[in-house]
């Protein structure tokens, strides 16, 4: 056993902050802890040592917001709102507009539809929510999920996201198990007209028994219809994911990958999320459904047969140089993937459309040398040397061979718009691998620099893992009517 560092994290039972340990043993690291009350609780950290050793050279603390809603007065992660001491402004903010659903899957973090009340924010409350992640300083939030329990049940939310378009939100995506856009295409196709950028769906497994377990029902052929459903409108925006359970579907990460591929005129991203012991799950399970980051990435080699290595994966933070640069462009703060490098990672494939085929885009490019260019070119931005930095991030292009993709980093280069990145984006298949947090694997380090905030009726903007592990109960009971009066 070898000492790593020490952190602070929960007791799983009264949620005290209590001291943690981070060690490895046999090549995997393992987070333990005591609590006076509840005893001693040990859990998996990251699965391999390998993975978690070559990701800590990416770490980029942020600065926060300058305009926090909170001030430290308890401690993290208790004062969320967000207080001055987070160090990541919010890069995805997240409004959960109902908490009702039409399924009653035996997991989800939100635990929707199973709390004997209702949380339906108003349409006006919605809008204040909105309101409040655009008014973040010195970032205003781009990009924003409507998520739930299941947002489609919603009949205004084609208004709700008429109304984040208006106020700027240039990026607004759905989160869905999709089944009212599998039943509604009139629906859909208003949501779609309405300025819906992506539709986020929940997509575990190519197996129906793997949905039975899961999601308690066989919902295989109700999510191939939804994907036609955006086919046959014409939208080319959508974001599968898989919730990955040890034992359930885990096997499956390089038939979903190829999945993806194979639907890459709809599909811009497959999103594995390893499972999260919050809300409504088995926690007796734990030991044999916990999964992490690393087996997600260490099953994409196998299951791909070696085409998509550990090394073609890198944690998010190592594309805050690109931010940097973009900035530069810009002349303004832009957001920053300032998140802890723990937190998750992501490769692009490179899609090959006449041989049905794919690389990682490390076959076309030295990423690494691309994304330190463009850090070489912000820095000598930041310095008020505006040509020298524009020569500098058009000689980065040098590092990159991807035949008629090159015009579109090119065009991205020049401009930094977010229009020619989009173009760039839907010419490849982004794979992420995000594995959020529970009581049982809950790293304060962590919490302090994400950048998944959810917006709550009471002004508040709380990061995501704090949210779904502490914070979601109260405030859904707070704003909040018993169904019986729904």
């Amino acid at each position: 056993m070898e000492h790593i560092k020490y952190t602070r994290s929960l007791c799983p039972v009264c949620y005290k902050v209590i001291p943690a340990e981070i060690y490895v043993e046999d090549n995997v690291v393992y987070m333990r802890k005591s609590c006076e009350v509840h005893g001693d609780f040990k859990d998996i950290y990251m699965s391999d040592y390998r993975w978690y050793k070559r990701v800590q050279q990416y770490e980029r603390l942020g600065n926060g917001l300058e305009n926090p809603r909170t001030k430290r007065a308890i401690g993290c992660p208790f004062d969320c709102g967000i207080c001055n001491e987070h160090k990541t402004h919010t890069i995805l903010g997240i409004v959960d507009v109902t908490n009702a659903c039409n399924l009653r899957c035996p997991i989800c973090f939100a635990n929707a539809a199973a709390v004997g009340y209702l949380y339906q924010p108003s349409l006006e409350k919605v809008k204040e929510m909105l309101d409040n992640l655009r008014n973040n300083k010195p970032v205003p939030t781009y990009a924003v999920q409507l998520s739930g329990g299941e947002p489609t049940l919603r009949d205004d939310l084609p208004e709700i996201v008429r109304y984040a378009k208006k106020i700027g939100i240039r990026h607004v995506e759905v989160n869905t198990n999709g089944v009212r856009l599998a039943r509604d295409i009139d629906y859909l196709k208003e949501l779609i007209d309405a300025g819906v950028s992506t539709f986020y769906l929940s997509f575990d497994s190519l197996n129906r028994e793997a949905y039975i377990k899961m999601k308690g029902a066989d919902l295989l052929d109700i999510k191939l219809k939804a994907i036609e459903n955006l086919r046959s409108l014409g939208h080319e925006s959508l974001v599968l994911v898989p919730t990955v359970v040890k034992g359930i579907n885990d096997n499956e990460i390089g038939a979903l990958i190829e999945f993806g591929v194979k639907n890459s005129d709809v599909v811009r991203c497959v999103n594995f999320q390893p499972v999260s012991f919050a809300g409504r799950i088995d926690t007796s399970k734990l030991l044999e459904y916990r999964i992490t980051t690393s087996d997600v990435i260490n099953n994409a080699e196998k299951q791909t047969n070696g085409k998509i290595k550990m090394e073609d994966w890198y944690p998010i933070p190592f594309v805050a140089p690109i931010s940097d640069f973009l900035a530069g462009i810009k002349g303004s703060p832009q957001p920053t993937f300032t998140v802890h490098q723990n937190c998750g990672a992501a490769t692009f494939l490179v899609i090959d459309k006449e041989k049905n085929d794919y690389d990682p885009i490390t076959k076309h490019a030295d990423v690494e040398k691309f994304v330190q260019a463009l850090s070489d070119a912000a820095e000598t931005m930041s310095s008020g040397k505006m040509t020298r930095g524009k020569i500098k991030a058009a000689a980065a292009l040098r590092y990159v061979s991807l035949g008629t993709l090159s015009s579109l980093v090119r065009a991205f280069l020049s401009n930094g718009s977010y229009h020619s990145l989009g173009k760039f984006m839907r010419k490849i298949v982004m794979v992420g691998d995000m594995h959020f947090m529970d009581p049982y694997n809950f790293d304060l380090e962590r919490v302090e620099r994400c950048g998944i905030h959810y917006a709550t009726p009471d002004g508040r903007i709380i990061p995501f893992c704090s949210m779904n592990t502490i914070h979601r109960p109260k405030i859904e009971e707070t704003f909040s009517v018993p169904l019986k009066h729904a």
